[in-house]
């Protein structure tokens, strides 16, 4: 993964900490003093750039993210280097990240660039909006122990055309795969599947196939509309008075293709 180009090497860093601990001067020229105990800390550290040359970069990602929990400056060390993964193409998915719309808008130019998703381990929930606006994003394997996709966690992802989905899933929040015009066939089969939030599957306009399992007792409203290769001619998902009752009908549908078990 890339690192970030910090101005300041681990080099440097490595000398400038030698130097005090073996009490030599710290500085250059006449002018150099010796270190001595008040004075041993050059304004170098404790600032963003040492922690992110000294740590940030050189420890396991869920490492950074609790010590992304310690304080302010930690946080933005951190958020420093997740910014860096997303130029680089990388989006880094945290438990419970959840992004508000805004933020999520403000990122949308950057988040075009993204080609791959890493999942933290022991996350329970990909968060509102984590990786909205994902556009050349192809391929996303949501880990195990996940249990809930959030509020258009993958909304407006058009190039998404493969996601395996956890055998702990639960949930799929409202409008999550939305305008994910590319998805072609979704697996919740092995899942335990309980709920479908609205408009979950809303304009995947080359979605053909769907397995749902039994555990499947909620479904919102317009989760299969304009989806022409998945619902068949007869039900009408457009229908806003009886919405609901259509898109029971799309799920009893495809029940009806599925193998007995």
């Amino acid at each position: 993964m890339k690192r970030s180009n910090a101005s300041t090497t681990h080099q440097d860093i490595k000398t400038a900490g030698d130097n005090i601990g073996e009490g030599k001067a710290v500085g250059k020229g006449p002018a150099a003093e010796p270190a001595v105990a008040k004075w041993v800390v050059p304004s170098f550290f404790f600032t963003d750039d040492w922690r992110l040359c000294l740590f940030v970069e050189n420890v396991p990602l869920d490492t950074l993210m609790t010590m992304r929990l310690l304080c302010k400056d930690w946080r933005r060390a951190v958020d420093k280097f997740m910014d860096g993964m997303i130029e680089s193409g990388v989006m880094i998915v945290i438990g419970g990240n959840d992004i508000g719309w805004k933020e999520a808008f403000a990122q949308r130019e950057r988040r075009g660039f993204l080609t791959q998703v890493v999942f933290l381990l022991n996350i329970t929930k990909v968060g509102d909006r984590a990786c909205k606006y994902a556009s050349i994003l192809v391929v996303v394997e949501i880990p195990e122990g996940v249990e809930y996709i959030g509020w258009g966690a993958f909304r407006d992802c058009s190039s998404l055309t493969t996601v395996s989905f956890p055998t702990t899933l639960k949930s799929i929040g409202r409008v999550a795969f939305n305008r994910c015009s590319s998805l072609d066939n979704v697996d919740l089969l092995h899942t335990q599947l309980q709920e479908i939030g609205d408009s979950a599957f809303y304009d995947c306009s080359k979605l053909k196939s769907m397995t749902i399992p039994e555990s499947l007792q909620s479904v919102g409203r317009y989760v299969f509309n304009n989806c022409s290769k998945l619902v068949p001619a007869y039900i009408d998902t457009n229908d806003r008075e009886n919405n609901t009752v259509a898109t029971l009908g799309v799920i009893a549908h495809l029940r009806s293709l599925q193998p007995n078990p």
